[in-house]
């Protein structure tokens, strides 16, 4: 069988995808694996799936590169929508379905592609993690996946510090972390600039590894900074691949956010065949 897909990244979180709305794949899971790998397959940190939906233009299916269902995937979004409208099957502003839920897209060139996403939920700060003989401090935010977000001078000083720190090391011990179980957290370690500038790095599960940007982990870390006072809205979020994300949101009450909206580029890098 062939396949035919689309290699894309979103500031640098790359995915291969798919127009699966004849239900071409149907093992997602192992599709995932193989065309994931950097190795022996395209190489990606997951891939996108554009389904049939009744709810909305279409269905984002996201799968971790470890097969694993993704859920939500804040560039996948904004990748899969700039792909739909490059393609003519959506307009600039429209609608997907993902996780049981609606958003809301506009495409207004490939620098600048907006998701907007839902309200944020169950945030807990200042969480005291053991990590081996020490104490380290975390908040955790569900942005549409679960995130945890520590400040890089808890670990490390220097105005280099994010630069570093040890992320696979300590994004693997904190991802398993029993205060984000049973189903684990992404683990984002930040710094703000002089400028206000938040840079961020990322552990994402799934992946298990570094990835050069996570879109829903931006929105967190967005949030996580305002809380504390370091940053104004809308918030330049510097990824690991040195792209800048922007996001926007509203306070409703404190600690309480609405109408979030992740913006930044994507690229669609190759078109290809697989033969599986």
């Amino acid at each position: 069988m062939k396949i035919q897909f689309v290699k894309m990244t979103g500031a640098g979180n790359d995915f291969v995808l798919v127009d699966n709305r004849k239900g071409v794949i149907r093992d997602a899971p192992s599709f995932a694996r193989s065309v994931c790998d950097r190795r022996w397959g395209v190489g990606a940190d997951g891939i996108l799936l554009m389904e049939q939906s009744r709810r909305a233009t279409y269905r984002m299916m996201y799968y971790n590169a470890d097969g694993s269902y993704g859920g939500m995937c804040g560039n996948g979004g904004r990748c899969i929508a700039f792909f739909a409208v490059e393609s003519g099957i959506a307009r600039s502003s429209h609608t997907f379905e993902a996780l049981d839920y609606v958003y809301a897209v506009v495409v207004r060139d490939q620098e600048r592609v907006q998701l907007s996403l839902k309200d944020p939920t169950g945030i807990r700060r200042n969480l005291r993690l053991r990590l081996g003989n020490r104490i380290v401090r975390a908040d955790f935010v569900d942005t549409g996946a679960p995130h945890a977000v520590l400040f890089a001078s808890s670990f490390l000083r220097g105005p280099d510090a994010i630069d570093r720190l040890d992320v696979m090391h300590l994004g693997r011990a904190l991802r398993y972390h029993r205060s984000f179980s049973p189903s684990g957290a992404n683990v984002n370690f930040i710094d703000v600039t002089d400028q206000g500038v938040v840079r961020m790095r990322t552990y994402e599960r799934g992946v298990e590894d570094e990835t050069l940007a996570c879109g829903t982990g931006a929105v967190a870390c967005s949030l996580v900074s305002h809380l504390r006072g370091k940053v104004t809205v809308p918030v330049t979020v510097e990824t690991k691949s040195g792209k800048h994300l922007i996001v926007s949101f509203a306070e409703h009450s404190p600690g309480s956010f609405v109408n979030v909206i992740l913006t930044g580029p994507v690229r669609i890098t190759f078109r290809g065949i697989w033969e599986a």
